[in-house]
């Protein structure tokens, strides 16, 4: 049975999770509001892998068609040694335990527009804005958003990512939920000048990984600049110079393509920085107060699961609250559900860390002989997580 009738809901972000879990309570007859600090949802982006039960959700969404026409389908991961020597090439299921003609591959952009399209004239959507205060008092929560408007909501959900702003008004600092991964990345665009097409190439020395990925046949490609660092570099985060400067004195060698890549890292316009990280908590809801996808789990882009881990959790909640009457028994049944699909996703990360970026000479040894024996290669572990979940069915309004 549903429950929606006069309940409204906020939703604090416009990426994957946010959108996912608006279509799913505008079908079940929520009034829905997303804000989104960003002036639009986010195009372009490097693209992301929609594998088992997230697959689901997107096929019970109508997306597939779609998706499939946006499919980029990576072909080939290279691993080239230190002096750029190659060590193996294979295709990336072998790693991840994907699906090859069954999982999709897409641009997060590319992902956010097909789950922003169907819901653009159903949901009202806040741009440029964000929440400011919130006021939990019981039988509602009172938001003041940055514009100065007020509000008032049944609900408020916060799916603003990794460094969620609900979760620090609600929860408290990041740093309690925060997991550090040992770290620290730079992605950014660049031109494609290496004739690379449907593929990715790792470079590696203990520690680091220097990567080259084209979706497709372009004049541009992404490139990233992964190490390990002890101790996040906090002192770097809110100045682009010495982002630059430290990844650049981490890069010196002047072998395979590290000058170039350097070189386009300090004029790229589009350079994001950040930490490796993950969010672990013992609750995903306070109150009248949730988290969803990277705001309550965040798993890491070396897991390869976050996009569809977000789909998943996206997809129980708003089936959950639509079941439940209270909220606080829907809000339990979410976690419940979901948390060990999560948690088994979670832990691929450091599966992820040893391959792409393996921390002692003695791990990327043992990463290089397993290259170099392909047939062992089969992924199970990223296949029994990002399968590890059946989906409940759920009612909808009448």
């Amino acid at each position: 049975m549903n429950h929606s009738a006069n309940r409204t809901v906020l939703i604090s972000g416009a990426s994957i999770a946010g959108p996912a879990l608006a279509y799913w309570l505008d079908r079940y007859g929520f009034d829905v509001t997303v804000v989104e600090k960003a002036p639009a949802v986010r195009g372009g982006g490097y693209a992301i892998d929609i594998r088992g039960t997230a697959r689901e959700v997107v096929s019970r969404m109508g997306l597939l068609p779609r998706l499939r026409e946006a499919h980029v389908d990576t072909r080939e991961l290279s691993f080239v040694d230190a002096t750029g020597a190659p060590i193996a090439s294979l295709r990336p299921e072998s790693l991840t335990g994907g699906a090859e003609g069954l999982d999709l591959e897409v641009r997060r952009g590319d992902l956010a527009d097909a789950l922003y399209t169907p819901i653009r004239d159903r949901v009202e959507f806040l741009f440029s804005d964000s929440i400011a205060t919130l006021d939990d008092r019981g039988d509602a929560v009172d938001v003041v958003f940055d514009s100065g408007t007020r509000r008032t909501f049944d609900l408020v959900i916060g799916a603003d990512g990794l460094h969620s702003n609900t979760r620090s008004l609600v929860f408290g600092p990041e740093e309690r939920f925060h997991r550090y991964l040992g770290y620290t990345f730079a992605g950014f665009t660049l031109p494609n000048d290496f004739g690379l097409a449907h593929e990715g190439v790792i470079w590696n020395t203990p520690g680091r990984a220097a990567v080259l990925y084209a979706h497709e046949p372009s004049d541009r490609l992404h490139g990233f600049l992964t190490f390990t660092q002890a101790v996040p570099p906090y002192e770097a985060f809110r100045n682009p110079g010495a982002q630059r400067e430290l990844v650049a004195k981490t890069f010196p060698e002047h072998v395979w393509h590290l000058p170039r890549l350097v070189e386009a890292m300090g004029e790229a316009e589009d350079l994001f920085f950040d930490i490796v990280s993950q969010i672990h908590m013992p609750t995903w809801s306070h109150g009248r107060v949730a988290l969803a996808g990277d705001a309550a789990h965040a798993t890491s882009f070396l897991s390869g699961q976050g996009s569809s881990v977000s789909l998943v959790g996206a997809y129980v909640l708003a089936g959950e609250l639509a079941r439940h009457v209270d909220h606080t028994e829907a809000f339990a049944a979410y976690e419940r559900l979901t948390r060990d699909f999560v948690e088994q996703n979670q832990a691929l990360a450091t599966t992820g860390g040893s391959f792409v970026a393996p921390s002692t000479p003695e791990m990327l040894a043992a990463r290089n002989e397993a290259l170099r024996d392909t047939a062992a290669l089969t992924g199970a572990e990223g296949r029994a997580a990002n399968t590890a979940m059946r989906l409940p069915e759920y009612a909808e309004a009448g």
